[in-house]
């Protein structure tokens, strides 16, 4: 890949992770927060720290809503995985992207009602905004931090996995502290919205693409590298090939 082109992918999965952060925030802003519900993944635990600083300990915030603000400290231990796990190029464009969506979270005023009077299709379109804009900060070679560095890191890892499924997990935890803390009403609409958001990321985001590669190799220690490398699995096949001069692997992912 020359310079050029490689610079190109740059800035091209940079334009996606801005538009998706700025896209994710406009979802939660415009028309999840004026229902008092509550998203799911590391955004709802930020939420749910936000409500016990301002119902609990009475704290005022004024018009910021700081949820964002707190998003972007809980992330803080999850962008050392993305550093030492995921490589410098993802960590950097992360953590661009936590910036920017802390930033739209934060100065994207919440309007007093949804923009959307229907409850249901409030979490519907809120669901799809949302989703879509984390699918294009996926598709663009980053994360918007929280569960889908999580996810991404075991989509490497297992083969059946996706960030989609990561955040349902999560998603089942958060919503189990909502059933305590509120009424049930509000946990069914937020989780609505939290399924909906799940598989609208899943299907901008394509993470996971089969694939098998055979290689023929006369160095040693290139199985090593795979696995190490990519987490991956190795076949090393002895046969007909004359394998004195070649190494025949096979790999799938």
């Amino acid at each position: 890949m020359s310079v050029k082109s490689d610079q190109k992918k740059q800035i091209t999965g940079l334009l996606y992770s801005v538009c998706g952060g700025v896209l994710f925030a406009a979802g939660v802003n415009l028309f999840i927060t004026p229902l008092d519900l509550y998203n799911g993944g590391f955004m709802g635990i930020a939420q749910l720290i936000r409500t016990f600083l301002t119902s609990a300990l009475h704290l005022s915030f004024g018009q910021t809503d700081i949820a964002g603000i707190i998003y972007f400290i809980v992330n803080l231990p999850l962008l050392y995985l993305a550093w030492s796990k995921m490589g410098r190029g993802f960590f950097f464009r992360t953590v661009v992207t936590v910036i920017v969506e802390t930033a739209a979270l934060t100065f994207i005023p919440v309007p007093e009602r949804s923009l959307i009077d229907d409850r249901l299709t409030s979490c519907v379109i809120g669901g799809l905004v949302a989703g879509f804009g984390t699918g294009l900060v996926l598709r663009g070679g980053s994360s918007g931090g929280g569960q889908d560095i999580l996810g991404l890191y075991f989509t490497k890892k297992f083969r059946n996995f996706s960030v989609g499924k990561m955040a349902t997990i999560i998603n089942v935890f958060v919503y189990g502290i909502c059933l305590l803390m509120f009424n049930l009403e509000t946990v069914i609409y937020s989780l609505i919205y939290g399924v909906i958001s799940s598989v609208a990321c899943d299907r901008i985001h394509i993470q996971n693409i089969n694939m098998s590669v055979m290689i023929f190799t006369k160095k040693l220690g290139i199985s090593k590298a795979i696995m190490e490398e990519t987490g991956r699995g190795v076949t090393n096949w002895e046969g007909p090939v004359p394998t004195r001069t070649k190494h025949p692997i096979f790999s799938s992912s």
